[in-house]
């Protein structure tokens, strides 16, 4: 096997009829094993008008060791917070990643909490993955200028382990997608202009925060700060934008994660073109993180079957859970958890090879640099 190979399985969740909870979609799990040595996923459940839910799901596996369904156990998070509501009484908890954090001995949950200001990271934690108490919402040192406060952000993910940073200290680090004013794909997806993408935006970065050697329980994390653009678009496939996917994983090449990357399908008519997720994979270095030493050239997973190309919203595959199959004998083997078109969660396997295969495209982000890319209708600095 000389490179990674991906198998879907099939939907494995879908809204529950009658369930007024389920009734916008179920979709973009967190997948993690608890204390049992079961496998729970946390989905977003959507109710009426937009308003999310992360729910708690307990994995079922036939007799093969196939994930085949799931047990309902109830809802991890309801918007409730200030930074989880809006004016009008909407509000979301959506799309979590869970690791289990060694160093504290805990469960942290990223999620994103959707007040009236936007799109924000928020954290919670747990011991038993049943009872959730929340920790507030993720801050940021300011980047060159630029306050985080005041940036929308999604796609936050944690490293299990303690990783170091551009000065060797170890710290909890985070993935994450700050999003940045003019990067959305619908604003960079513009035939009629050309433009020089400033790579600080659309991209995929790393932020690191202090861990506290006595008391480990995680009453209030610190500032994340050491901000790094981890990846930056570079493939067509991924032309209007890339952003975290599932949590970094170990494996015998390094932290695995897979990705989400976003380009705009042709179509006849051009007022009519659709935008498309996919999803890649991409390897760091065991030792230092920040070195990309594989990205995919081409995906790995693209919106082919029916519930990936119709629903909420078209042609979208996302990964967010993901689970090393250990458990079955096969460390080589990782079950991948994702939403189809915002309605359903679908599961599938990817084999990583034993050797890394070559890639053609430069890993390495110059900090600085402006490269041509993609029409962009306007070009806002950080």
């Amino acid at each position: 096997m000389l490179d990674f190979e991906l198998k879907r399985l099939g939907t494995l969740m879908e809204p529950e009829s009658g369930n007024p909870h389920e009734i916008g979609g179920v979709l973009n799990p967190a997948a993690v094993r608890g204390p049992d040595g079961n496998l729970y996923l946390f989905p977003r459940l959507v109710a009426k008008d937009n308003f999310s839910r992360i729910g708690i799901a307990r994995v079922q596996f036939n007799e093969a060791g196939d994930p085949c369904g799931v047990e309902r156990l109830g809802i991890a998070l309801h918007p409730e917070a200030d930074y989880e509501l809006q004016a009008d009484g909407r509000g979301g908890c959506e799309d979590a990643r869970v690791t289990y954090v060694e160093r504290f001995g805990r469960y942290l949950m990223t999620y994103t909490a959707f007040s009236r200001s936007g799109p924000r990271i928020a954290l919670a934690v747990s011991e038993d993955l049943l009872h959730w108490r929340r920790l507030g919402l993720a801050t940021f040192e300011p980047f060159r200028g630029t306050d985080f406060v005041g940036v929308s952000n999604k796609d936050a993910s944690l490293f299990p382990v303690a990783i170091p940073n551009h000065r060797g200290k170890l710290q909890l680090a985070m993935i994450h997608r700050p999003l940045f004013p003019g990067s959305l794909p619908e604003e960079t997806d513009c035939d009629e202009c050309s433009r020089m993408v400033d790579l600080e935006h659309e991209s995929i970065w790393i932020s690191y925060c202090p861990m506290e050697l006595d008391g480990l329980e995680p009453k209030h994390l610190g500032l994340f700060n050491s901000h790094h653009r981890l990846a930056t678009p570079i493939e067509p496939w991924e032309s209007l934008k890339i952003g975290g996917g599932t949590p970094p994983m170990m494996t015998r090449h390094g932290w695995m994660m897979l990705y989400h990357g976003v380009h705009a399908e042709k179509a006849n008519d051009a007022a009519n073109r659709r935008l498309c997720y996919s999803a890649g994979v991409m390897i760091l270095s065991k030792e230092h993180p920040r070195t990309i030493l594989y990205r995919s050239a081409e995906p790995i997973l693209t919106p082919i079957d029916p519930h990936e190309r119709d629903g909420v919203v078209e042609n979208v595959v996302f990964p967010t859970g993901i689970d090393c199959r250990t458990d079955i004998g096969q460390p080589d083997r990782f079950d991948v958890y994702y939403g189809m078109a915002d309605s359903r969660i679908g599961v599938a396997t990817l084999h990583v090879p034993k050797q890394l295969p070559t890639t053609k495209q430069p890993i390495v982000d110059a900090p600085n640099a402006t490269v041509p890319l993609v029409p962009k209708l306007s070009e806002v600095p950080v």
